[in-house]
């Protein structure tokens, strides 16, 4: 999760600086694919990180997102505590990404009868 938060928080500051190509280096093979669409989890407490991924892909013209091998994991590792440090140009700092964890699937909420 702590992956998906360190991108989500760095495509918003990218758009926010209209940032219109970006590369995106990530330490996880999986959660590569999954950005791209390739491979499908159903852990219900990684969708909605995943969809708020795949939306703000779509902002850009063009972006790549890479493997970063495990002899340069550390390097990815110092980036996503970084990220979560990182001021917005206004000097304000990023808000936290609002997701909604429950203790079931939503559609169990909806069968009440």
């Amino acid at each position: 999760m702590a992956e998906y938060e360190a991108c989500i928080l760095g495509l918003r500051l990218a758009i926010d600086m209209n940032v219109q190509e970006l590369l995106v280096m990530g330490g996880s093979d999986l959660l590569v694919h999954q950005f791209l669409g390739q491979w499908a989890t159903k852990n219900t407490k990684i969708l909605p990180h995943l969809h708020c991924v795949q939306e703000l892909i779509k902002r850009f013209t063009k972006i790549e997102f890479k493997h970063v091998s495990i002899v340069q994991n550390e390097f990815t590792d110092a980036l996503a505590t970084l990220s979560s440090m990182i001021q917005h140009p206004d000097k304000n700092f990023i808000d936290p990404v609002p997701i909604g964890i429950h203790k079931q699937p939503a559609y169990c909420a909806h069968v009440e009868e």
